[in-house]
């Protein structure tokens, strides 16, 4: 199998970076595209492995990072760049995805050659699935979408802060979010919530998900706390031809960083068989 790890794929102002998982014969591959969530990156949770599970099962599995995730190339699985995570916003990861999707297209990337381009699928978690719908809506070379745990508006993180906090985010133009993990104090730039707002129409996830005319899987935990299921049956019942399942499950399938394991943990496995078969599907 080869796995090419850290390649730059271009520059949205910062790199993007990604990795290429394949196995090596004379056959062109289905592609399939992952982006990470909030407060994520392409190897959270030691995701080499299932992106070996997707190569194994005859795909080309790119999984990439956010130019303004706060990773970089010497340090991908690290937030080094804390200004980075603070410029970050939806729009700019909209712009990253395309970027990826060009580069997949473009004949003169080292892996054409084994790059079947009528077949782009694109798998999403939590945030990251919120711009993968987005995406799909708006570029037609996505031909299947996975959404896991997927958000349903474009708030994350403020979404449920009282308005005494917004107040103070716009006066002093920065609010900081614990990451959990780290114990870092992640800043968060007022750009994040004017960029929202200058944009509604385009981050309008409802509407998004609403005009698609592909094929849809939405996989979500039903003890999910930092994404309410309720937010799947939303999605659901915006587009009724997307297929919903949901398991007893944490927001990242009882998988955690690090992952030193060389297994997955069952309700991921069960989420890694149930996508595979709608993508072979």
């Amino acid at each position: 199998m080869e796995k090419i790890k850290n390649i730059l794929i271009g520059h949205n102002q910062l790199p993007v970076i990604g990795d290429v998982f394949f196995e090596k014969d004379d056959q062109q591959k289905k592609i399939v595209i992952y982006a990470h969530g909030f407060n994520g990156f392409k190897d959270w949770g030691n995701f080499d492995i299932i992106a070996e599970r997707f190569a194994t099962a005859g795909f080309l599995f790119l999984k990439f990072n956010f130019s303004h995730n706060g990773t970089n190339a010497q340090n991908p699985e690290e937030f080094a760049n804390l200004e980075a995570f603070g410029q970050n916003n939806y729009t700019k990861q909209l712009g990253d995805l395309k970027i990826v999707l060009d580069w997949v297209c473009d004949k003169a990337n080292p892996f054409s050659y084994t790059m079947d381009t009528s077949n782009i699928y694109l798998i999403g978690h939590s945030m990251g699935a919120g711009i993968a719908i987005l995406f799909a809506s708006e570029d037609d070379r996505i031909k299947k979408l996975i959404g896991w745990a997927a958000i349903g508006e474009c708030k994350t993180p403020w979404g449920n802060w009282p308005e005494e906090k917004m107040d103070a985010w716009k006066k002093k133009g920065v609010e900081y979010y614990l990451n959990g993990r780290t114990k870092q104090l992640m800043p968060l730039y007022y750009q994040l919530y004017e960029d929202y707002e200058i944009h509604q129409s385009r981050l309008d996830i409802q509407k998004a998900i609403s005009s698609l005319n592909i094929p849809v899987l939405l996989c979500h935990g039903t003890a999910d706390p930092a994404v309410p299921v309720e937010v799947a049956f939303m999605l659901k019942k915006w587009q009724p031809s997307a297929q919903l399942f949901t398991l007893e499950t944490d927001h990242v399938f009882e998988r955690k960083h690090p992952w030193s394991e060389s297994y997955l943990p069952e309700a991921m496995e069960e989420v890694l068989s149930v996508s595979l078969k709608f993508l072979f599907g």
